[in-house]
């Protein structure tokens, strides 16, 4: 395969254009610098990491493995780690010799967000209406056993660059491309149902949220935020923005609000990501890392994503992952205290508080 072959250097492309490069250090680190071009008429594509001016930038170690947390969102993890490292196994490829520069090639053009990596060893999908009920057997099997006859290359094509625990893939659907996600081992038999109706009631409550479907009458489906209109839209989670690490405990919302605040310069975006915060309390999900936000450059200007993966989840021991006021098992009082430390208006806090109640029946 020509994946096994040494990759020295990725060039980095977005809508066509060069944004720069990323090159290994000795001590398999990886090492960023824009393109000149680029750098005269395009945008930080990292504004706290890597800022918008010449020379070279280093990675840390950590959270990212040496890698720049903009090019990890790039990359799977969960389920598209596993089926990617099973897709490797088949083919006589050890995953743990892959490095970054390899792994991004294998994603090429077909991650999530707008950033595209050369060379390009990603595999090409087509049009077409999967047989969903065959992908949840597959699925259920890749995670069950080493089975060698479940679907490995097709899984790999269409879910080979997702995160997430779930298994997921991304298919087009009437020119429309889509998120189907399927049931992990340990979830009931109606997650999918479950998840469909949390959206709905999401929206309820105002939140903002793409367009969302149950296929089958089973399977969930959302509309991919980062591709609209047939064009790649620049996304970036606040775990890349952040340097944060997604797996534990790394982010309070206070802080996050704030970065909202400083990136899109528009209070009506703390409003929206105050009012998913409530939503999450409500309906206990605290499973709300910091891969569970993002953010977007659209028209030049930074806003907080469409809300996503919001349904009851444990979390981190039972514990909301990214906390409030810094604590896990937050009180009203707790939430009081964030909106004052943002000085949000009390009024339009106990509205929303108010409607999310109502829908949800939580008592605050």
């Amino acid at each position: 395969m020509a994946i096994i072959k040494s990759i020295e250097v990725i060039e980095v492309r977005m809508h066509g254009e060069k944004v720069g490069r990323i090159a290994m250090t000795p001590q398999h680190l990886c090492a960023f610098e824009y393109d000149p071009h680029f750098l005269a008429t395009g945008f930080s594509i990292s504004p706290y990491y890597l800022p918008l001016r010449s020379g070279v930038f280093m990675a840390k170690r950590t959270p990212f493995n040496g890698g720049f947390g903009v090019f990890d969102d790039s990359l799977p993890d969960g389920w598209g780690r596993l089926i990617l490292d099973r897709y490797l196994k088949e083919k006589g490829v050890d995953s743990f010799k892959i490095s970054i520069l390899q792994r991004l090639a294998l994603i090429g053009s077909r991650g999530r967000g707008a950033l595209e990596y050369l060379p390009d060893l990603s595999s090409a999908t087509e049009e077409e209406i999967l047989d969903f009920d065959k992908i949840a057997a597959d699925t259920y099997r890749i995670l069950t056993s080493d089975d060698p006859h479940s679907s490995v290359k097709t899984l790999y094509q269409y879910g080979g660059s997702s995160g997430g625990v779930r298994p997921k893939i991304f298919i087009t659907i009437d020119g429309r491309e889509w998120l189907i996600k399927f049931k992990a081992t340990m979830d009931r038999e109606d997650i999918g149902i479950t998840e469909y109706q949390y959206s709905v009631l999401a929206k309820e409550c105002g939140i903002r949220m793409a367009k969302t479907k149950l296929f089958q009458d089973k399977y969930f489906g959302v509309e991919r935020f980062d591709r609209v209109d047939g064009q790649k839209i620049h996304t970036i989670s606040a775990a890349g923005l952040l340097n944060a690490n997604y797996r534990e405990p790394s982010l309070d919302y206070s802080d996050l609000l704030k970065v909202t605040l400083n990136l899109t310069k528009n209070m009506e975006e703390v409003y929206d990501l105050f009012r998913i915060m409530l939503f999450n309390v409500a309906i206990r999900n605290r499973d709300d890392h910091a891969k569970n936000f993002s953010f977007q450059l659209i028209d030049g200007q930074w806003r907080l994503s469409p809300a996503y993966d919001l349904l009851p989840s444990e979390g981190f021991n039972g514990f909301h992952t990214t906390t409030i006021n810094n604590t896990g098992d937050p009180t009203t009082k707790d939430i009081i205290t964030v909106a004052e430390q943002l000085s949000l208006d009390k009024q339009r806090v106990d509205r929303m508080m108010g409607i999310i109640s109502s829908k949800t029946a939580y008592n605050w």
